[in-house]
């Protein structure tokens, strides 16, 4: 199936927004259905991101449209009575996308940190 592209792909050099960042980091270990994306963000981000259907679907829906992502295909899931699933895959341009992302908040980081803001140091210590 032939991801649909916008009229306007986006940008790899702006920042994405949480959701469709963390869809990406999802989906960077392999294809995955609309429910274990949002097991897998409640999970890397220690039960701080909970994921709704209507976030999650209307996210999956622009990040296809965009070419983000592709459909992989439906599959039937292994459990009886389950029905078929919509698995998503990571396009070039959204592994692209996501690096780019990772790259830019990672500056931000190092700034915050070495203006005294990151981590456990003496200037910042852990609360007792």
């Amino acid at each position: 199936m032939k991801a649909k592209h916008a009229s306007h792909p986006p940008n790899p050099a702006s920042s994405l927004t949480p959701a469709v960042y963390q869809i990406l980091i999802a989906l960077a270990e392999g294809e995955r259905h609309g429910y274990a994306i949002m097991k897998d963000v409640l999970e890397t981000t220690g039960g701080a991101v909970r994921m709704g259907p209507g976030t999650l679907y209307g996210t999956l829906k622009r990040m296809l449209d965009s070419g983000l992502i592709a459909e992989a295909g439906e599959r039937q899931d292994p459990d009886p009575g389950e029905e078929r699933r919509r698995y998503y895959k990571l396009t070039a341009l959204g592994a692209r996308a996501a690096s780019t992302e990772t790259e830019r908040m990672a500056r931000i980081v190092r700034a915050a940190t070495r203006r005294g803001l990151g981590g456990r140091t003496a200037s910042n210590p852990s609360p007792a």
